[in-house]
C-alpha cells in the first residue's frame, strides 16, 4: 500500500473540515492534516523505524478517516490510531489486538462482512456502523494532549453533522472518547445535560436534538484495549452485549453471523 503524496492545497488543517461538502470529501481532507507537529513527527517516525514484524509494510503514516457507511445509524468513537496499527494499515482499529476484538464482535452481531480487518481497501464492509476517533493521528504512548484533542475536534464535529440524519446511537469506547464527545455532540446540535454525565461501562444518556429532530442515545463502554481485555475488566460477552444493545437502539438488525 503506497502512502499518498501530500496535496498542493494549503488547506491541510482542521479548518478544511468546514469546507467539506460530503462525508467522503471530509474523509479525504482529513488525511492531509498536519496541524499538530508532535503527532506528525511521531506518526512519520513510526513509519520510518517500523516494527520488525512489519518491515515489508509501506505505512500509511497519515491521519486516519472514519470507516463505515455514510448513512450509519450507530457510531463507535475510540481514542486515536495506534502507531503500528491504524497508522500502518490506513484504517481505524486495524492491525492491533483492540481492532481484532472489535471487528470480530461486530461480525458476530451481523454488523460486519467478515471478522477481521486487515488494511484500508481490503473489501471489508460495515453494516449501519461507522467507527471514528476524536484524534486522527497516532500519539506517542497512545496519549494525545488536550490541545491536540481540541485541535482535532472540528473533524469529528463535521463528521457527526453529516451523520446526523441517520445516526441514532453513539458508543464512547473509553473515558477519553466520552469526554471528547460531549462538546462535539453539543456542537453537532444535541443538548448535553448539565452537569455533564459521568462515564462508566453501560452508562446511557439520551441527548435531545436542539432542533427537535430525533434524539441520540450515548453509551459508555470500556475501551477494547489489551489493558482492559487481558485483565478481564472488559470481556467479549460484555462488549457483545453493549454493542448489541446500542445497535438495536439505533434500529439495526442484530443477527448472528
Amino acid at each position: 500500500m503506497e502512502t499518498p503524496s501530500l496535496p498542493g492545497s494549503p488547506a491541510t488543517g482542521p479548518d478544511a473540515a468546514a469546507s467539506a461538502r460530503s462525508l467522503a470529501e471530509l474523509d479525504e481532507a482529513v488525511t492531509h492534516c498536519r496541524a499538530c507537529p508532535r503527532l506528525v513527527g511521531w506518526r512519520e517516525e513510526a513509519a520510518r523505524v517500523k516494527r520488525r514484524a512489519f518491515l515489508d509494510w509501506d505505512y500509511w503514516a497519515r491521519p486516519i478517516p472514519g470507516f463505515g457507511p455514510e448513512d450509519a445509524a450507530l457510531v463507535l468513537v475510540g481514542l486515536a490510531p495506534a502507531a503500528h496499527g491504524g497508522n500502518r494499515t490506513g484504517r481505524i482499529f486495524t492491525g492491533d489486538p483492540s481492532g481484532d476484538l472489535l471487528y470480530a464482535t461486530l461480525y458476530g452481531l451481523g454488523l460486519a462482512s467478515r471478522p477481521e480487518s486487515v488494511r484500508r481497501g481490503d473489501g471489508l464492509e460495515l453494516y449501519g456502523v461507522r467507527i471514528t476517533d476524536p484524534v486522527r493521528c497516532a500519539p506517542p504512548e497512545n496519549k494525545p494532549t488536550v490541545p491536540e484533542r481540541d485541535t482535532c475536534r472540528p473533524w469529528l464535529v463535521r463528521e457527526l453533522g453529516f451523520l446526523r440524519p441517520t445516526a441514532r446511537a453513539v458508543v464512547a469506547l473509553g473515558g477519553f472518547a466520552w469526554q471528547a464527545l460531549l462538546p462535539v455532540l453539543s456542537a453537532a446540535g444535541y443538548t448535553v445535560p448539565r452537569p455533564r454525565p459521568a462515564f462508566g461501562h453501560g452508562a446511557r444518556v439520551t441527548l435531545p436534538a436542539a432542533d427537535g429532530g430525533p434524539p441520540l442515545e450515548l453509551f459508555g463502554c470500556y475501551h477494547v484495549s489489551p489493558r482492559n481485555t487481558f485483565t478481564g475488566r472488559l470481556t467479549t460477552d460484555m462488549l457483545t452485549d453493549l454493542l448489541g444493545t446500542a445497535a438495536r437502539t439505533a434500529g439495526l438488525p442484530v443477527t448472528p453471523a
